[in-house]
């Protein structure tokens, strides 16, 4: 039986878990009313700045009306900005607001150096080698 697949699918189903847990709390610390699920979205904004809401759909993963919603959440929150795309009218560019960029900028901020200390234990290069790890399982799960 191949028992190193069956321990990668037990650890990445107790990362994931967390992880839910954990974008959950990040939602709520950049505002209140924040869906767990858009957190996502403004971390992707902030990294990649403007872009299309069809290319954050596809993405995130979701249809363009579980998008739009979202969208339209995360504007009324003040956090996000949509404008029409000047190169096809029918689309919607969609940017952090300098409000969406400062709170997602803190809560990042402090998840990082809550990283530093969860894993201040670990050599450097063992942090990296995760990274790149998880970094080429996410690279062939996008395929």
């Amino acid at each position: 039986m191949d028992q190193e697949f069956l321990s990668l699918e037990r650890e990445l189903t107790v990362l994931l878990r967390r992880a839910r847990a954990s974008q959950g709390e990040m939602a709520r610390e950049v505002h209140p009313d924040l869906e767990s699920a858009a957190y996502g979205l403004l971390v992707r904004l902030e990294e990649c700045g403007r872009q299309r809401a069809t290319a954050l759909a596809g993405y995130i993963g979701v249809g363009k009306a579980t998008m739009s919603r979202q969208l339209r959440a995360l504007e009324q929150l003040g956090l996000v900005t949509r404008e029409p795309d000047p190169a096809d009218g029918r689309a919607w560019l969609v940017d952090l607001t300098p409000e969406g960029r400062s709170r997602v900028g803190k809560v990042r901020e402090a998840r990082r150096a809550r990283y530093v200390t969860q894993l201040s234990h670990w050599d450097r290069g063992e942090v990296a080698e995760l990274a790149r790890l998880l970094n080429q399982l996410n690279r062939g799960v996008e395929k």
